[in-house]
């Protein structure tokens, strides 16, 4: 009878095994530092899913998180964990900027825009001041900006771009899609490329803020937003 039921208990604790949520490895950092009025954030060699909102504080809060593809049971979970380590995320002042540099030391042979094998996603979440000048080249995935006013420069070799901006604000707009649409709630000219597929917005006025958009494969959309700055701010 016992050994019936150690059997049977044996068996439980399988069935329990089997039973466990699987899980992605996750690994999340956050850094805060001051930011100089009319500085610029800068982001190397990014990939992924990127977000950068104004905020009417005059520091930046950088978080980023690296996940991997695959799920794990958690004894195995710590180990994938460290493997994400090979995906190294540093975050510095340089003059009146902030520069944010990822690098990829195990895939080194591999140019960002082609980490398409690769068993890891990052996902970078930052709040800057609203005044804070912008400069991304980013190599496969989004890029969304909400609630900066000043100057845009951001290319996605594989991607999109969305850009939720002041409805009060006025731009000298270059944006350009290779394959792709482009779509503007801000007045300008739009047009098709020489072979049809890529779309180009211009807006060629004299602006006080800049917005250069490049994308590669993928749409660019500007949205107007429709309530006042310190009203959408203070929701988020």
């Amino acid at each position: 009878m016992m050994r019936a039921l150690a059997v049977l208990f044996g068996m439980s604790c399988l069935l329990f095994a089997d039973d466990e949520v699987m899980q992605k490895a996750r690994v999340t950092h956050t850094d805060k530092m001051d930011f100089t009025a009319g500085g610029q954030l800068r982001l190397k060699n990014p990939t992924g899913e990127l977000t950068v909102e104004g905020w009417d504080r005059p520091d930046v809060e950088i978080t980023t998180i690296k996940s991997t593809k695959d799920t794990y049971a958690s004894k195995d979970r710590e180990r994938a964990a460290h493997e994400l380590d090979q995906v190294r995320i540093s975050v510095a002042p340089q003059g009146g900027d902030v520069v944010i540099t990822t690098d990829y030391p195990h895939h080194r042979r591999l140019s960002p825009a082609r980490l398409v094998g690769t068993n890891f996603d990052v996902e970078y979440r930052i709040k800057a001041p609203v005044n804070a000048r912008l400069e991304v080249d980013h190599a496969r995935g989004e890029v969304h900006v909400y609630n900066l006013a000043s100057d845009i420069h951001a290319t996605v070799c594989d991607g999109t771009i969305t850009l939720n901006l002041p409805q009060e604000g006025v731009y000298d707009i270059d944006a350009k899609s290779e394959i792709g649409d482009v779509v503007s709630d801000f007045p300008g000219h739009g047009k098709r490329t020489r072979l049809l597929f890529g779309h180009q917005f211009v807006q060629g006025a004299s602006a006080p803020h800049k917005l250069y958009l490049r994308v590669g494969f993928g749409d660019i959309i500007l949205y107007k937003i429709q309530k006042p700055q310190s009203d959408w701010t203070s929701a988020r």
